[in-house]
């Protein structure tokens, strides 16, 4: 009799071990699946623009990650300057549309070719170089790729990592 309790004991002991254990990987199923970015989120991490129909001196603004992002084919009289990307031939210049100084978003000005905070009167080429304080630094180059004619934002391409070597980007 007491062999016959002792092994119902260790049945009950072993029953309860294995249910709590499933118990414990659906805790840290569910742990891990509140820690994963959501496929919204995932989705959002890049934006790919084409840029092949793009005009001379005209900006286009792309969201990327709830951020605008400035795409200007760069007019062919301003100089050539190291944070304007070759796109199949053209010159960019890309950057996160947003004031270094507060995050305003600057207004580009084609006749005057550059963009101007209103907030506080800051001023940027249109390579993003700082003209007028009080902006402390250029404005943002976001990560990005070429393709062709495309720039798929949100990757790290040669040409980011060119520029980042050369310390052009935050």
């Amino acid at each position: 009799m007491a062999n016959e309790e002792q092994s119902r004991r260790d049945f009950f002991g072993k029953a309860l071990g294995a249910w709590a254990a499933v118990g414990g990987l659906g805790l840290l199923y569910a742990a891990k699946r509140t820690w994963d970015p959501l496929p919204s989120v995932k989705a959002a991490g890049y934006t790919t623009v084409d840029v092949s129909a793009a005009e001379e001196n005209v900006l286009y603004t792309e969201m990327w990650r709830g951020k605008p992002v400035f795409v200007l084919k760069v007019p062919k009289n301003i100089a050539d300057h190291p944070r304007l990307v070759d796109v199949g031939g053209e010159k960019f210049f890309i950057a996160i549309g947003l004031c270094t100084h507060l995050g305003c978003i600057p207004a580009y000005y084609p006749d005057q070719e550059k963009f101007i905070c209103a907030c506080h009167g800051g001023q940027f080429a249109a390579d993003g170089e700082v003209l007028k304080s009080p902006p402390p630094s250029p404005l943002v180059i976001p990560p990005f790729k070429v393709e062709g004619k495309k720039l798929v934002l949100g990757e790290e391409g040669p040409e980011y990592k060119k520029l980042k070597a050369a310390g052009l980007v935050a």
